[in-house]
């Protein structure tokens, strides 16, 4: 059996991210792991954007300033390391 951190080796994703995830669809990180590297395998880094955006929106709305700068620290991450399809499809073109 695989534990989390073995799987998160093989993941394309940080803990951070993957905690973003879990925070956003209140699964547990494993689940969000397994959810979140299905999205990325299938051209669904919008909706990983979408989600953690949610997530810095709900901790601003909360007044959770920590969480929020911890949380755009993860966004710009994402962003860095996971272009969109669409960025790909127009450098490819």
């Amino acid at each position: 059996m695989l534990t989390y951190e073995e799987c998160l080796d093989m993941c394309d994703l940080t803990s951070d991210e993957v905690d973003a995830i879990a925070e956003h669809e209140h699964v547990d990180p494993i689940i969000a792991l397994a959810f979140g590297q299905y999205m990325i395998n299938h051209e669904g880094e919008q909706k990983i954007k979408r989600i953690i955006l949610d997530d810095i929106e709900k901790a601003h709305r909360e007044g959770n300033r920590g969480h929020e700068a911890l949380l755009q620290k993860v966004l710009e991450h994402f962003i860095a390391t996971h272009p969109d399809h669409d960025s790909r499809k127009s450098a490819a073109a």
